[in-house]
């Protein structure tokens, strides 16, 4: 595990036209952030949710709200995962993961009202629609953010293979059932129950990669709605219109600039996209692309107002791990790599394969993971991985970026 190998489908390629299609996910995609250290201490911390800024340094906000973030909810996720690597794998890496809970940080069941807003009624289930793991290579090289497909087919901790999606929950269903019998107090059975979940996803994605897992961030559907809207929205561009209930996505073909519930759908839709979950892994990269520029260029972080909305919201929201110096962490960030990162999608083999049970899962071939995710820390200071093989045996070269300019996708 600890020799390090290129990364797939090196070589130059053509570029897109400016204003067409972005080329289809299917192979890892470079995007990177184009910015130096100018991001406020605010700024890193959001990014531990939305992996868009976290990367882009620190400024002079003030260490009140250091302070006043030091209240993020928290708990032991690292503590007692079995099977791990070692934990010297030439990088550190962090697994941040967005969940469709309907719940705060807190395990709080939210209103009916709330649920509205985030264009859902429903009140169960937990599924971990992004997972986003950023690796820092010790070498100084540059971050890479590489998303994880929802449904990626791989070994679980049951001993089942399983989309990746699924674990978090059906581990959270089976220990709450375990630990009502013992007649717990409910705010009890559902920290403990939450762990225990947060701890198996930790431990699939670090069997998927052969990377271990360094630190742990959790922001749900309430928190990517609260935080979009403390920076007054996103913009985005469609090639198309699209409609669909099951996201609440109800979009004409062009530029929007999404807030709240709007925001929620963009991201979140699959259904009716050409590509599925890997269109939407490339509205979220170009998402989290436009809100990277939309902090750094208005001066949202020297907006006391902002400030206080960003501070709030992350505090209801988000959820660390308890032995993580976040603080530290964008402190490192800020001196490597010029405050650059890189996005990237995960190699996969197909998207739209099927298991034994007929539901549609994405394909990998773990040790071509295991390779890919080797190499990020293999690359030399400074330098971003070569961009990876699609499907079709082309790669792509033209990054999206946070510079202000945002690329039409499906």
């Amino acid at each position: 595990m600890n020799h390090r190998h290129k990364t797939q489908g090196e070589g130059s390629v053509d570029e897109p036209d400016q204003g067409h299609e972005l080329p289809e996910p299917d192979g890892p995609e470079v995007v990177s952030s184009g910015r130096s250290r100018s991001a406020a201490r605010i700024a890193g911390r959001s990014v531990v949710a939305f992996a868009s800024v976290v990367v882009l340094g620190l400024s002079a906000v003030g260490w009140f709200v250091i302070d006043r973030l030091s209240e993020v909810s928290s708990a032991k996720v690292l503590a007692e995962v079995p099977h791990a690597p070692p934990p010297d794998d030439g990088a550190t890496d962090v697994l941040l993961v967005g969940s469709d809970s309907r719940t705060d940080a807190q395990g709080n069941p939210l209103p009916l009202k709330v649920l509205k807003q985030l264009r859902t009624e429903a009140t169960g289930g937990l599924n971990t629609d992004s997972l986003v793991l950023i690796r820092v290579p010790h070498s100084g090289a540059a971050p890479t953010a590489v998303s994880i497909p929802r449904d990626t087919y791989t070994e679980t901790p049951s001993g089942n293979p399983d989309k990746i999606n699924s674990v978090y929950g059906l581990t959270k269903k089976a220990a709450a059932e375990e630990l009502e019998d013992q007649n717990l107090p409910a705010v009890e059975v559902e920290h403990r129950s939450k762990v225990a979940g947060q701890r198996a996803l930790v431990q699939t994605v670090q069997t998927l990669t052969g990377m271990r897992i360094d630190h742990y961030a959790e922001i749900n559907l309430l928190g990517f709605f609260e935080l979009t809207d403390a920076v007054g929205g996103v913009e985005v561009c469609l090639n198309n219109a699209t409609s669909d209930k099951d996201s609440g996505a109800d979009f004409s073909a062009g530029r929007h600039t999404v807030t709240g519930g709007d925001a929620l759908s963009f991201v979140r839709q699959r259904h009716g996209l050409p590509r599925g979950d890997l269109d939407r892994i490339v509205r979220q990269q170009v998402f989290m692309a436009a809100l990277a520029n939309k902090v750094l260029s208005t001066g949202t972080l020297t907006d006391p107002a902002m400030v206080n909305d960003l501070t709030a919201a992350t505090q209801r929201t988000v959820e660390l791990d308890e032995d993580w110096d976040a603080l530290g962490f964008v402190q490192q960030m800020q001196q490597i790599a010029a405050g650059r990162v890189n996005f990237v999608t995960m190699p996969v083999l197909s998207a739209g394969a099927r298991d034994e049970r007929g539901q549609s899962i994405v394909s990998i071939d773990r040790a071509a993971v295991q390779q890919f995710f080797a190499g990020l820390s293999a690359n030399a200071p400074g330098l971003a991985p070569k961009p990876g093989l699609r499907l079709d045996g082309t790669a792509r070269q033209r990054p999206i970026t946070s510079d202000g300019d945002v690329p039409c996708v499906n």
